[in-house]
């Protein structure tokens, strides 16, 4: 029965974690009139204030101070920082900009290009409907860009950064958990963001303190807004088995998704929907090999994707 517990407990987390991830743009775009680059700014100053709260609480400063030691993931979590500072970039631009399907489009592709990166970086062997999914996922964006009159850049650059992100994290090992690598990547991003924040300031831009009250607390909320999916996430990987987060993973495109078709109207000419269902198609085929591969081993990897 534990395990049961544990399982239904995980299940919860997860879907609150990737529920959440899935209506941010409804979120972000609650924030308007504050640009995309004040949002990230703030968003960075006040998830490190969250992160060193929730280290304060959980005693958690010691770990904390050992990983701060190590200069390797010093060096690794300055580039994540930097990796997440144009995810959250990009990520905002897009939800604020009517590119919310285009965004959800890059978190469909994530698992894709976390597998390509796989082969290129750490020199891994794909087995064969591995390398099937990478096809159609290219054939996808060949379909998309025809789609679009160009290249997806608002997807491409969402998915990459995330992988390459994820390929970071997975190099600093689990010594760094959730808080704590979200205390190290806002730590190195948090004086950029404060000068950011001034240089707005100086020019009149700020729009924190003149939208009203409602439009502040909506603004506070950034850093709870960030790091509260990251520890359901967290949490979530703890109990579930990887292939159970590997299904889960998608209902964030999924809302996100839905979100900007069925609220916002973003337009679905034929060709788009033709290269969402490749995407879509790519995904199942990752998947299910995963799946298999796991009944003949005992052992998957399905990349994860988080939005935002």
């Amino acid at each position: 029965m534990p395990d049961s517990r544990a399982s239904r407990s995980g299940l919860l987390l997860a879907i609150g974690a990737y529920g959440l991830w899935g209506f941010l743009p409804a979120y972000f775009l609650l924030l308007t009139p504050s640009g995309a680059v004040e949002i990230v700014a703030w968003r960075v100053v006040l998830s490190l204030v969250f992160c060193v709260a929730l280290l304060a609480v959980t005693r958690a400063f010691l770990p904390f101070a050992a990983v701060l030691r190590d200069r390797r993931i010093m060096v690794l979590s300055l580039a994540a920082g930097i990796l997440i500072a144009v995810n959250w970039t990009v990520y905002v631009y897009g939800s604020t900009n009517g590119f919310i399907v285009e965004a959800a489009l890059g978190y469909f592709i994530n698992p894709i290009v976390t597998v390509a990166l796989g082969v290129l970086v750490l020199r891994e062997r794909l087995r064969p409907w591995q390398w099937v999914a990478v096809g159609i996922s290219v054939a996808a964006v060949l379909v998309l860009a025809i789609g679009y009159g160009q290249p997806p850049w608002i997807a491409l650059t969402l998915a990459f950064s995330f992988g390459v992100y994820g390929l970071l994290k997975n190099r600093m090992g689990p010594r760094v958990g959730a808080v704590a690598g979200l205390t190290l990547e806002t730590a190195w991003l948090t004086p950029l963001a404060v000068v950011v924040l001034g240089v707005l300031a100086s020019a009149g831009e700020l729009t924190m303190g003149r939208e009203g009250l409602g439009h502040v607390a909506l603004l506070g909320l950034a850093g709870i807004v960030t790091a509260v999916p990251l520890l359901l996430f967290a949490g979530a990987a703890r109990r579930l088995p990887l292939t159970v987060m590997g299904f889960i993973q998608y209902l964030a495109p999924l809302l996100q998704f839905a979100f900007g078709v069925a609220v916002m109207g973003e337009p679905m000419p034929p060709e788009r929907w033709l290269g969402f269902a490749l995407v879509w198609l790519a995904l199942v085929v990752l998947t299910l090999d995963a799946v298999r591969h796991r009944r003949r081993t005992g052992a998957v990897r399905v990349p994860e994707v988080a939005a935002g």
